[in-house]
């Protein structure tokens, strides 16, 4: 049987098509890899079509991927309401084999330790897909081994969820294999102690490329800002400087949010050196109401925001000044 797998979005090596590759793979069928949602001219005739998605803003790509493979099954946390995971659709348990060939030039390894969460947030798909925290793999289940180098790529949720014997074991088995660590998923810092503190200080944290050092976490609502804070503080006590936190920054979500109290998340963020990332809610093309930040901002969108962080713009740029078309030093609007 001809299988086409197609990965709609995201950037890192797509584990549920890996999974459905090695399936499909032992069965004797021939496995398509694309990341194109669109029909080539030669392409053959498919006995089974597979589509995963990741975001909700892919919502676009997915219904052209729709059009043009109307039996394909897709997956994946862009849709809310579907329940749908690999191991439904093939019947198969957590653990099955990967096939890492879909992506030739990945080197690195790629898995969970844990999946669930402890916490219920209304925004985020992981408690109704996965459920409550729980251990699912070791280190040694989730490195491909020699000559591969020691770079594990953590998609864990809720790291410090799973039972502390586990996660403990988890370190350990890091310290004495002397991997290096992405956790890109981010950890909880609102439920962070010193004991979790102690044990992200004592592993090498790294960002998704593997050349700096960094930690991901989130602070997705005002209302959080005593525990976020205090949780950042519980890592510097254990020699984790603020700047090296990546924080998810949600926007777009609460119903009470204004410019105002976004751009007081951010300030108080970068006045530690921390590197805000901010993540869109929703519609990237809506605004919100000023609730006392300056006027001159006036229509400006969440996605604009979102660029003007992640392009550092804000080092010598000020928002109501920034052009999200333009590039560099150059992103400033004609007065």
């Amino acid at each position: 049987m001809e299988v086409r797998l197609t990965q709609i979005d995201g950037k890192l090596p797509n584990l549920a098509l890996m999974k459905l590759a090695a399936h499909h793979r032992s069965r004797g069928d021939t496995v398509h890899f694309s990341k194109h949602v669109g029909r080539d001219l030669w392409e053959p005739r498919y006995g089974r079509v597979y589509g995963s998605a990741i975001f909700s803003f892919s919502a676009e790509r997915v219904q052209r991927f729709r059009e043009q493979f109307p039996e394909a099954i897709i997956g994946g946390t862009h849709d809310l309401t579907n329940p749908i995971t690999v191991e439904s659709v093939l019947g198969i348990e957590e653990g099955e084999a990967h096939d890492y060939s879909i992506y030739p030039g990945f080197t690195g390894s790629i898995g969970f330790t844990a999946r669930g969460c402890r916490l219920k947030c209304g925004f985020c798909v992981v408690p109704k897909k996965e459920g409550k925290p729980r251990s699912v793999n070791t280190i040694a289940d989730i490195w491909r081994g020699d000559p591969y180098p020691r770079h594990l790529h953590l998609l864990d949720n809720d790291f410090f969820g799973q039972p502390r014997d586990q996660w403990e074991a988890r370190l350990q088995e890091i310290r004495d294999g002397k991997f290096k660590v992405c956790l890109n998923q981010g950890i909880n810092i609102r439920m962070i102690d010193d004991d979790s503190a102690a044990g992200l200080a004592s592993i090498p944290y790294y960002d998704d490329q593997f050349t700096t050092k960094r930690l991901y976490t989130a602070w997705d609502n005002i209302g959080d800002e005593a525990r976020f804070f205090r949780g950042v503080e519980t890592l510097r006590k254990h020699g984790i400087k603020p700047y090296r936190l990546m924080v998810y920054m949600l926007i777009g979500y609460d119903q009470r949010e204004t410019w105002e109290r976004v751009m007081y998340r951010f300030n108080k963020m970068v006045a530690l050196k921390i590197r805000p990332y901010p993540m869109v809610y929703g519609d990237k093309k809506r605004t919100l109401p000023l609730g006392g930040y300056n006027e001159d901002i006036g229509d400006r969108t969440l996605g604009e925001f979102q660029r003007w962080v992640i392009r550092k713009a804000y080092n010598f740029i000020p928002f109501e000044l920034y052009d999200a078309n333009a590039k560099g030093r150059m992103a400033v609007l004609e007065t």
